[in-house]
């Protein structure tokens, strides 16, 4: 295991850091290496483009034709 040594952090970032420790019950130090953890290595949400690509084909258009507020059909013809 490496070791990393942050200098010259502001007095605030390092009460919100013992803070968030203390709520998750663990120090300070393994608090900032979930936080690393998570930031650099977990994978991030899916961007609009990829949750529309993941949507499965299924279905025809008329499927899926718009209702107006009474209820009718929106015909696109």
């Amino acid at each position: 295991m490496a070791n990393l040594i942050v200098r010259n952090i502001d007095e605030k970032i390092v009460d919100a850091l013992k803070a968030r420790a203390g709520k998750h019950g663990r120090s300070a130090e393994a608090e900032h290496r979930r936080i690393l953890e998570a930031a650099l290595l977990r994978p991030g949400k899916k961007s609009l483009a990829e949750a529309l690509k993941s949507i499965p084909d299924v279905g025809l258009d008329e499927d899926f034709e718009r209702m107006d507020d009474a209820g009718d059909r929106d015909v696109f013809n």
